[in-house]
């Protein structure tokens, strides 16, 4: 058995050539990703009080954190480029993991937000790292595992909630806190280390040709500017935006929706952002063995159908009961989507490893960052029932750009050699156009 180091250099972790003791780090890291900053969301009206704060001061702070991960979160393809994805995640989490005191501890409102634009750009290059590592770890099963991952950062961000918000009501002190979750997650994080895959990112995958003289070499500024590889982003970019929309409304919007426009409670105004989150973990969980029998692309599509029948029947025949299901409908139907759509981007030939992953995450934050306003536009010019119809509509684009995803069922060990993947006798971008061609046009 053979363990490992962020360094590459092994020292024990496979078990007949199966990682298994890499799956649970990178279970672990998931895990521990979305248990970090959860803590902290539960603390918010504390650190509002203690720096007395406006509800738009402290708004605009929590804003710093998708601003920071747009900002800098496409530094993690450069870094996973130079010290590897083992490297880069576990730096970034400990690192996370030290700034998070920070916030819970920031004595002015500029540290404050600094600290909170820092926890995002360091969790969005964590995010794209883990994911990373996760795709070679499943590259080595030959099988899909990468949704069951995604299924334990969600377990991990309920429980860090859950943790939060008993410290909150037990009156531990924020800096107590955020401490014990820092150096828990920093523990964490340093222990996996020890156990994840060895030698660079790319020694799972198939081997690609070598460009012919006069071609753009694989991860060159002009492989990037080929068109089959822009056409490739831009519709997984629309699958991933229209994927944020579809997660991001219900706790944007859901329980303002209920309250105000189907007269509901406070506690039932929460139940669509619970349905939607808790059908996901399921879906996520259990994602993998529909991936493993039907393949990405078939499996989007029968979740983009979900969105759109349950969302559009609750809003055409509005009630709590239909809203309720209809997200939830709506979270099982997206919980395999965003680990397809790395699965995707990482797979386009001719980009340096954890680039591909690195842009299509970049995409899926600025669908998280725009999709609420949008639909709080459209409500101010009308209804929020209105403005939650972006939600069925963007059900529709998934299904439409799901031809993007791998059609394959289950995703073969990365010892097999498939030549009609990457196009031999053929320069690696080059074979990015049969793919994109073949990928974007539905069935």
């Amino acid at each position: 058995m053979s363990r490992t180091t962020p360094t590459g250099t092994p020292t024990g972790g496979t078990t007949g050539g199966i990682p298994v003791r890499a799956r649970v780090a990178v279970a672990v890291l998931f895990f521990a990703n979305g248990f970090l900053f959860s803590n902290v969301a539960p603390r918010y009206p504390e650190i509002k009080a203690d720096l007395s704060l406006s509800n738009a001061a402290l708004g605009t702070a929590i804003a710093s954190m998708p601003l920071g991960a747009l900002a800098l979160g496409l530094a993690a393809g450069p870094l996973i480029k130079r010290f590897g994805s083992a490297w880069t995640a576990v730096a970034s989490q400990a690192l996370a993991g030290v700034n998070i005191l920070l916030v819970g501890t920031a004595p002015t409102y500029a540290l404050l937000c600094a600290a909170i634009f820092l926890a995002g750009a360091l969790d969005a290059i964590t995010d794209v790292a883990v994911n990373a590592h996760g795709m070679r770890v499943q590259r080595r099963y030959g099988r899909s595992i990468l949704n069951a991952f995604h299924g334990l950062w969600s377990i991990g961000a309920v429980t860090g909630g859950l943790a939060g918000a008993a410290a909150a009501q037990a009156g531990v002190p924020l800096s107590v806190h955020l401490a014990v979750d820092g150096a828990l997650v920093t523990a964490a994080s340093l222990v996996a280390s020890r156990f994840l895959l060895p030698g660079p990112d790319d020694t799972e995958k198939q081997p690609l040709p070598p460009a012919p003289e006069g071609e753009p070499s694989a991860g060159s500024r002009r492989a990037w500017l080929r068109r089959p590889v822009l056409v490739a982003f831009a519709v997984l970019g629309l699958m991933t935006a229209a994927t944020a929309v579809v997660e991001d409304a219900p706790g944007a919007w859901g329980a303002n929706y209920l309250q105000n426009e189907l007269d509901t409670s406070p506690f039932v105004g929460g139940l669509a952002f619970i349905a939607l989150q808790g059908a996901q973990t399921v879906g996520r969980l259990l994602g993998d063995r529909a991936v493993q029998r039907f393949g990405d692309r078939a499996t989007a599509r029968v979740g983009a159908l979900l969105v759109i029948s349950g969302t559009g029947t609750a809003l055409l025949w509005p009630t709590v009961p239909t809203t309720v299901v209809g997200f939830a409908l709506a979270g099982f139907g997206i919980a395999t989507l965003i680990p397809a759509a790395f699965h995707a981007a990482d797979e386009v030939p001719g980009l340096w490893p954890g680039a591909g992953i690195t842009v299509a995450a970049f995409l899926l934050r600025i669908g998280f960052l725009t999709g609420p306003p949008v639909i709080g536009l459209i409500a101010d010019a009308s209804s929020i029932r209105l403005g939650l119809v972006l939600v069925p509509v963007s059900g529709l684009v998934i299904l439409l750009t799901s031809g993007i995803l791998d059609a394959r069922r289950g995703h073969e060990p990365a010892a097999e050699w498939d030549e009609s993947r990457v196009g031999a006798e053929r320069p690696a971008t080059d074979a990015v156009a049969d793919r994109a061609d073949e990928r974007a046009v539905t069935d």
